[in-house]
């Protein structure tokens, strides 16, 4: 077990012996021969000092020149310092003093007092050691940036877009900034003007919406709205014309193929008094639609079936009018999907994790662990590297995808979270909707200078608007595509513009 080999760690962690903190009486016996008028052989001339006992200059430290040695290192200042600290966090129980000789320093004052707390410490506390570190609390603290630094970020509430008759569920900004839709329990999708609250057009769709979706490319003029057991893609025709006509061109130049394939849901083409509302599209499902997201080009759009078991998630492209399913296996309940914003990359998130997939190599690239018992929500960074995930037991987890598959930060709400927004690049992201207020946690968006240095969650402002509604607050939240505005939409039949 022991060998003759000097190792650097120790075999054993045991306390200390007793004799390694006793004095020893033979130092003791060596320090009294040093002492001693024999062992030093008295002054120059080996004389006595006064009484015939102790030679003169005997008494006190010499250095080989004869000068004595004295340190001043204890100032006043120290002094002052060490009378201010509280007893138990001085490192030194008493003051220290300069004595011209040996034989002038006293005996110690609190000599029983220290032998008596010792025998205590051996009596009633185990013999182990208790390593204390001193840290100034202050010094763990991160140092936060100013929120004057952070601006510019949504401070004030602008506008209400009133309308709607119950809750609003979902909203969506279109690629110029300019139009907002929404979609609303009362069966209706109205279509608003951002700068002056105006709704511009309504939509009856005979239903509750459960999820609308602007067509993110600026070339292309379309919406996805999910409701019941299938997906419209309207065209508002708002705008510019040339816009509008084009995107009408560009799905009715779709031609059937030779040999009709099978597809997991039906594509329908709208009947005259449909079109005449704005719809191009029926696309059924044949289950309840939950969510409805387009792919950054513009083309590729994904929906969400409330079908327990197989075929939850469907991509479907509109030009070809194509429907694929892409999962042979459903990896559980899904509650969301994404596309990734630069990478082929495809997120789909179940109760507990959010998984990656490779669309051109058709494989799982990565699956994440959220730590959560529910996903409610997710959110994928434009620069494609972050990843934040809500949950409904009061969590948001928030997933650096070059560090681990675990959870970045894990943040605890006080209560559930239903939606996240897409954040937007160089404007700060909030965290999700709240009932009765939104809070606005910010994330840095830019790439960070300094690689070295961790990047924060700062809480900025606290946005208060929306009046609780059957107990619910904010339903969904999104940002302005090129403003530091913030949109909401609320349980109270409203939608407030945050600038």
């Amino acid at each position: 077990f022991f060998s003759h080999e000097v190792q650097i760690h120790p075999v054993t962690n045991r306390p200390a012996d007793k004799r390694s903190f006793i004095p020893s009486l033979v130092e003791k016996e060596k320090v009294g021969k040093r002492e001693s008028p024999d062992f030093r052989g008295g002054d120059a001339g080996g004389k006595a000092g006064e009484g015939g006992m102790i030679p003169a200059g005997c008494g006190g430290w010499k250095s080989s020149s004869g000068r004595r040695l004295e340190r001043s290192w204890w100032d006043e200042r120290r002094k002052l310092a060490w009378e201010q600290q509280e007893p138990a966090e001085r490192r030194l129980n008493f003051l220290p003093q300069k004595f011209g000789s040996l034989r002038a320093v006293p005996a110690y004052p609190r000599f029983i007092h220290e032998r008596f707390e010792r025998c205590l410490d051996l009596y009633l506390c185990p013999r182990q050691r208790k390593m204390r570190v001193n840290v100034d609390p202050e010094d763990l603290i991160p140092k936060l940036p100013r929120p004057r630094d952070l601006q510019p970020f949504p401070t004030t509430q602008a506008l209400i877009y009133r309308g709607h008759s119950s809750l609003v569920r979902t909203l969506s900004v279109s690629p110029s900034g300019q139009w907002l839709v929404s979609g609303s329990d009362d069966g209706t999708v109205r279509f608003w003007e951002v700068s002056t609250a105006r709704c511009l057009r309504t939509l009856p769709v005979g239903s509750a919406v459960k999820s609308v979706a602007w067509n993110p490319n600026p070339s292309i003029c379309l919406v996805a709205v999910a409701v019941d057991e299938q997906v419209l893609l309207v065209n508002p025709g708002l705008g510019d014309r040339l816009l509008v006509a084009a995107t009408d061109q560009l799905l009715d130049s779709w031609e059937a193929p030779e040999e009709e394939r099978i597809q997991p849901v039906q594509w329908i083409p709208a009947s005259p008094e449909e079109r005449a509302k704005g719809i191009r599209l029926l696309v059924q499902h044949g289950k309840p639609v939950t969510q409805v997201t387009w792919h950054g080009k513009g083309d590729y759009w994904a929906s969400v079936v409330r079908n327990p078991g197989s075929r939850q998630v469907l991509i479907h492209q509109s030009s070809r009018r194509w429907s694929q399913d892409p999962f042979r296996k459903s990896p559980g309940m899904i509650q969301c999907v994404r596309f990734h914003p630069i990478r082929p990359y495809f997120l789909v998130a179940s109760q507990r994790s959010v998984r990656i997939y490779n669309l051109l190599r058709q494989e799982l690239t990565k699956k994440l662990q959220s730590n959560c018992q529910w996903i409610s929500s997710m959110a994928v960074h434009p620069g494609g590297d972050n990843v934040i995930c809500g949950s409904y037991d009061s969590k948001l987890a928030w997933f650096d995808l070059d560090l681990s598959t675990r959870p970045y930060r894990l943040l605890r709400i006080p209560v559930p979270t239903p939606r996240i927004p897409t954040p937007t690049p160089g404007i700060p992201v909030p965290a999700p909707g709240i009932p009765g207020i939104l809070r606005i946690p910010i994330v840095p968006c830019v790439p960070r200078s300094d690689l070295l240095q961790n990047a924060l969650l700062v809480p900025l402002k606290v946005l208060k608007g929306h009046a609780p509604h059957l107990q619910l607050g904010v339903l969904d939240v999104a940002f302005h595509p090129q403003q530091p505005w913030l949109f909401s939409a609320g349980a109270d039949g409203t939608l407030r513009l945050y600038t």
